[in-house]
Order: C-alpha cells, then structure tokens, then sequence
C-alpha cells in the first residue's frame, strides 16, 4: 500500500517534468536567470480544526526562459509560461514547504495584473490522521496553486496579495490541504 501512495503522489513532478519536455531545445535554450524575486510573509486561512498557527516567510524566484515577457497574444502568453520556485517556511513547527510549477501574469490596467500559478510541493507535514491538530496531507508531494493580485508601485517594485492551497486532490488516504494568504512584495530584476 505504501508503495502504491507513493506512486500516485509522484505523478505531478514526473507530468511536470514531462511538460517541460515537450518545449523545444531552442525554446529552452534561452535565458534561465532569475526575472523576479519575491519574498513576504502569510498565514493559515484554514478551519479551526486544521488551523496552522504561526506565520510563514516566503521567498518565490521567477524565471522566464519561454520568453513569456514577449508573448503578444493571449494564445502565445498562455502557450509560453513563467517558471517559478519557492520556499515557505513555517514559523511555528507546521507544514514548510519547497515548490515549483508554472505561472501567467496578466495585466489588467498598467499598474493592477493578476498572476495565477500551478505546480508541485514536497512538504515536511502531518501526513496520517493521528490524533493531533493541524491538517493531514497524506502524501508528502502534493499539487500547488496560487492567485496574487498585484499593483506596479514603480518599474521593477511590486506589491501583492496572494492567496495559495496545496493538496493531494484525493489521490491519497487523508487530504485537508494547506491554505494560506498573505503580503509579498516583489522585485524585477
């Protein structure tokens, strides 16, 4: 049984790494440093029952080697993602967490844009039900996504707030999520 958990929490690395095959060499071949950095701070949005106390530094880097910057229409922008890696950290012995995946940016006005992102965490929480609070995961590699709401303070500096959830979607015996939101600000290098 445990053998089969494992195999069914590592389908999303192995479908993102599968993903970032398909993207030709030529594509891929571009630049790879860091665009974005953002760091900040949330918290647990969750229910009583699996409330996380604490808060969580967060450092997130943002590369763009699909050239998404260029991207000129919705079809190209959605085609060509950013890529982005981060680390929240949990302040009080909860669940920290190391994730990567892909994000689109979308620009409402010229200061206000929306940022939508999914991928893949690996996670050092609770994973079975045992009698203690906090949520329960039960795998360690769950699926992570987020929305941030931004606002363009000047030309490379940003604030957002930002809403994340990470979960297993079912795939494994407990699944109570992690649920946080909070205030990063950013930088574009």
């Amino acid at each position: 049984m445990i053998v089969c958990r494992y195999l069914e929490c590592i389908r999303l690395p192995l479908y993102l790494a599968a993903s970032i095959s398909l993207f030709s060499n030529a594509s891929l071949a571009t630049d790879w440093s860091v665009k974005e950095i953002r760091w900040g701070a949330t918290a647990s949005i969750q229910a009583k029952s699996t409330f996380e106390s604490g808060f969580y530094p967060t450092v997130v880097l943002y590369f763009d080697p699909l050239d998404s910057a260029n991207a000129t229409t919705w079809k190209d922008k959605l085609l060509r993602p950013q890529i982005h890696a981060g680390l929240s950290v949990s302040t009080a012995g909860n669940a920290s967490q190391v994730y990567a995946g892909f994000n689109w940016k979308v620009d409402v006005t010229d200061r206000l844009f929306i940022d939508l992102g999914f991928g893949g965490t690996v996670h050092n929480g609770d994973l079975d039900d045992d009698g203690t609070k906090g949520p329960k995961l039960g795998c360690s590699v769950l699926f992570h996504e987020y929305a941030a709401a931004g606002f363009r303070v000047t030309e490379k500096v940003d604030i957002l707030a930002t809403i994340d959830h990470s979960s297993n979607a079912d795939l494994c015996d407990v699944n109570d999520g992690i649920s946080h939101a909070g205030v990063m600000f950013a930088y574009k290098f």
